[in-house]
């Protein structure tokens, strides 16, 4: 899947290496409101950083996972996609991130409820988590709202900055998807 049309606003697209300087810049714009959650903010210092993390995501042939940038009404709004993705046990992971000016239109629930629904009809998936930080109210409200189940947490499970933080986790089995 290359291009994915969510509805008239948001479209996404399969990241390439050419949009590497506007993904930084939103990041650079962005850095205090990010990593707060997101540890990966702080090791994004140069276009260069973004280039390489987008260079790993094409050249890994081996990886199942897959990164779409989010475009709303063509601007770029942030990422998403599939992580940790495990073919043999039909499991994967959605990871996202949103500029903070994109916050509260949707943007995130709409392109998560697409991706749930490629990853169960066409990946052939059983089962998807979604991994929120402990307080991270916005993030959270997404599993929640698309009927994930709260199933525990991991403990001290992602170094940001010079703190742990708590990953709460969220799943749901194709069975109980509509």
């Amino acid at each position: 899947m290359e291009h994915l049309r969510i509805n008239e606003k948001i479209r996404l697209e399969q990241i390439k290496l050419s949009m590497a300087p506007v993904i930084f810049e939103t990041i650079d714009r962005d850095r205090e409101y990010l990593q707060e959650w997101l540890p990966f903010v702080n090791f994004t210092q140069h276009v260069s950083d973004t280039e390489a993390f987008i260079n790993s995501m094409l050249e890994d042939k081996n990886s199942k996972d897959q990164v779409f940038s989010i475009w709303y009404k063509e601007e770029f709004a942030g990422l998403i996609g599939f992580k940790d993705t495990d073919l043999a046990n039909r499991k994967t992971e959605i990871g996202y991130w949103l500029a903070r000016k994109m916050q509260g239109k949707r943007i995130i629930t709409s392109s998560a409820e697409t991706l749930i629904k490629y990853a169960f009809k066409k990946l052939k998936m059983n089962r998807i988590q979604i991994k929120v930080a402990e307080n991270n109210i916005k993030s959270e409200a997404i599993p929640t709202k698309l009927g994930f189940k709260y199933e525990g947490m991991e403990r001290e499970g992602e170094l940001n900055k010079d703190k742990y933080l708590n990953l709460r986790i969220f799943s749901i089995l194709k069975s109980e998807w509509q």
